[in-house]
């Protein structure tokens, strides 16, 4: 495969996200030309060829070297996803260590200021308890890249969302991406690094019950795999991880 670094002298000093996506798009379609200034420069660097068909109909092609770009943007976003979803799943068994259910990837439906959307927190868990009132709802919302986190803080429709869904409303970030000051007071904030999982800021309590469209989201779901065990109600401190950080290790049963 060509080395992209051996490109960088003919490469756009702009090039970014956008030439990256026009790129993909480029490679999954028939190739036909858009004839902008995104793929003017992609013909420049010599990311992209012009190709003329027997009915003098012209298409566009990847080169090598567009095809090495490509191919470096797919590792990059799988090396992100798989941090990610390391994250994720850290939070969700901490979680099931706290004595909670947790789920992941839930869908369901919140009540906003617009009117209802789709949530999908990262991590949802409640107490491991028989009585409604005791439940008490958490949403952990996981980043590990500052742009992806900085993007989230300007969905406030997103947040209040999660707000709605649960009593308490974490950011799970990785360690150095941000300070806890950049993230709203009304969330809670809990770094993640190589020590364990530790409370920058606790996040506020607020009154939360579970409507019927909740509970029948979670029953559907299949929650993370560990609340049975014995280890259920281990101390979370044992991991490095505050007990306020989403659920204490006495939790109803």
């Amino acid at each position: 495969m060509l080395d992209v670094s051996s490109l960088a002298g003919r490469m756009p000093i702009g090039l970014g996200v956008v030439h990256r996506r026009r790129l993909r798009d480029i490679y999954r379609s028939a190739g036909w030309p858009c004839q902008d200034g995104i793929e003017v420069e992609l013909l420049a660097a010599g990311l992209v060829r012009r190709d003329c068909g027997p009915l003098g109909h012209e298409t566009l092609r990847l080169t090598d070297a567009g095809i090495a770009v490509l191919a470096e943007m797919l590792a990059k976003n799988r090396a992100r996803r798989d941090a990610h979803e390391l994250l994720v799943e850290r939070v969700a068994r901490e979680m099931t260590r706290a004595g909670r259910l947790a789920w992941r990837g839930l869908a369901v439906r919140a009540k906003v200021e617009s009117g209802w959307t789709m949530a999908m927190p990262d991590v949802f868990s409640i107490r491991h308890t028989t009585v409604e009132a005791y439940a008490e709802p958490i949403v952990h919302e996981v980043k590990v890249q500052r742009a992806d986190l900085l993007a989230d803080l300007r969905r406030a429709g997103k947040r209040q969302a999660y707000l709605e869904l649960g009593g308490e409303c974490w950011y799970a970030i990785r360690e150095g991406i941000a300070d806890a000051d950049e993230i709203p007071r009304e969330c809670g904030v809990l770094v993640a690094s190589e020590h364990g999982l530790a409370v920058a800021r606790p996040a506020p309590k607020r009154p939360t019950r579970i409507g019927f469209a909740l509970w029948m989201a979670l029953a559907r779901a299949t929650p993370v795999d560990g609340w049975r065990l014995d280890d259920a109600q281990m101390p979370l401190a044992e991991e490095g991880v505050a007990p306020a950080a989403g659920g204490g290790a006495n939790a109803e049963r």
